[in-house]
């Protein structure tokens, strides 16, 4: 399967509910690297990238997020593979 990157923009009540530490969580477990932030406008930009399953399997789960948060939207843009190495959070 080939290696794909997603971008993503989740809006909702997102930050301040450990979204993007529940994110990294979920995508480290599953093999994805990549990143995730908070935007002044109260969205987090999330950035996944691997192997096509499972940044697939990551993405959805942006959907959902930890339990406290409530996610009202997710704008996907697939992108050129780039080869990040880990997964961090700012």
């Amino acid at each position: 399967m080939a290696d794909i990157c997603i971008h993503a923009f989740v809006s909702g009540f997102v930050q301040g509910v450990w979204y993007r530490r529940s994110t990294q969580r979920k995508a480290e477990s599953c093999g994805v690297n990549g990143w995730a932030k908070n935007l002044a406008d109260g969205r987090v930009e999330v950035m996944l990238c691997g192997e096509e399953k499972v940044v697939k399997e990551v993405a959805d789960w942006l959907h959902e997020g930890p339990p406290n948060a409530r996610v009202e939207q997710v704008s996907i843009a697939i992108l050129e593979w780039q080869p990040l190495q880990s997964f961090s959070i700012s």
